[in-house]
């Protein structure tokens, strides 16, 4: 009996510490081009028993409109992101993750305020900026890191060099333009030559800043006028020139079973800064989830299940990165 009380206890208390974390909401105010005002939505997950600054993880999401969950409305569901934030909290680490324009509570009105043709790669960049500078002048914190997932990785080097963030950690983020990621993705796909030459053909313009007018259906809905600008705006940046230009510390982190970003790109990042953190999992994919073998199908059918654990060991070295890092 007495042993059983003991391990009730101990259960009892395990419960207790991992509910004594608390979430609050943070909200950032933007003005789109046309003049509209839109709010962007976040959550803060703060560490149990807050006595003292702690520090701070943003978390940026990847391409399309993934939210502040690592989820999309209209692909996949992984709650990666709020898996990896509560793990964090764990750890005596605030974490901050948001919605980004285009995304979660604000999808609707941003389809309504922002017309295609008027975003620029620069208004990710800015808007993370600003979610920065607020977290920074938040005294709870002792420093912000930040933190980039897949294209969120390019999004946070830039705001962390801007906003001169305490440090930088890219995961599984390119390390390549964006137009050569594309055609290894196209390849990937098993694209047909013919189609492939001319997704390669049309890269390459729009790289170079000109508009092109593909013939392949396929193409055309992909590359569509009013998409083009922001794709030129995007491939305007190589993330080894930009990772090389913060001064921070850098982690970069990266899976072998990733089949959306390559463990190439990974070391080219390493390449450009010796000094950074370079950290391989073995089983992690693109949603920081672990799979077993290489099929893709059974890869990708991970991001749709919620209910998986992130890759071990994941939130452990973020948080030792955190904790080294810079005051």
């Amino acid at each position: 009996m007495i042993r059983f009380s003991i391990s009730f206890f101990l259960l009892v208390s395990v419960c207790l510490t991992a509910l004594a974390q608390t979430e609050e909401p943070i909200h950032y105010r933007i003005t789109v081009p046309a003049g509209t005002e839109l709010t962007l939505e976040g959550t803060l997950t703060l560490p149990g028993n807050l006595k003292k600054a702690v520090p701070l993880v943003l978390l940026i999401a990847g391409s399309g409109p993934t939210d502040r969950d690592c989820n999309n409305a209209y692909g996949f569901k992984t709650n990666a992101f709020k898996m990896l934030a509560d793990s964090l909290a764990t750890k005596g680490i605030a974490v901050a993750r948001y919605d980004k324009r285009g995304s979660g509570t604000n999808l609707k009105a941003a389809q309504m305020a922002i017309k295609p043709e008027e975003f620029v790669f620069v208004h990710y960049v800015s808007d993370a900026a600003g979610i920065i500078r607020q977290l920074q002048a938040d005294k709870r914190f002792s420093k912000v890191i930040v933190a980039g997932h897949s294209e969120g990785s390019l999004v946070g080097m830039l705001a962390a060099e801007e906003t001169k963030a305490n440090g930088f950690v890219s995961i599984a983020g390119a390390g390549r333009n964006i137009a050569d990621i594309m055609k290894e993705q196209g390849r990937m796909g098993r694209n047909p030559k013919e189609l492939q030459a001319e997704v390669d053909g049309a890269l390459d313009s729009l790289r170079n800043g000109l508009m092109v007018r593909p013939k392949n259906p396929i193409l055309k809905a992909q590359l569509s006028p009013k998409a083009q600008p922001g794709l030129i705006s995007w491939m305007k940046y190589d993330p080894a020139v930009v990772v090389k230009a913060f001064k921070g510390p850098v982690l970069i982190i990266q899976g072998k079973q990733d089949l959306q970003v390559a463990a190439t790109d990974a070391e080219r990042l390493k390449a450009a800064r010796p000094d950074a953190t370079l950290l391989l999992f073995d089983q992690m994919n693109h949603i920081l989830k672990n799979v077993e073998g290489t099929d893709r199908t059974e890869n990708f059918k991970t991001y749709n299940k919620p209910e998986l654990p992130i890759t071990p060991g994941l939130s452990t070295a973020i948080a030792r990165f955190v904790t080294k890092s810079r005051p």
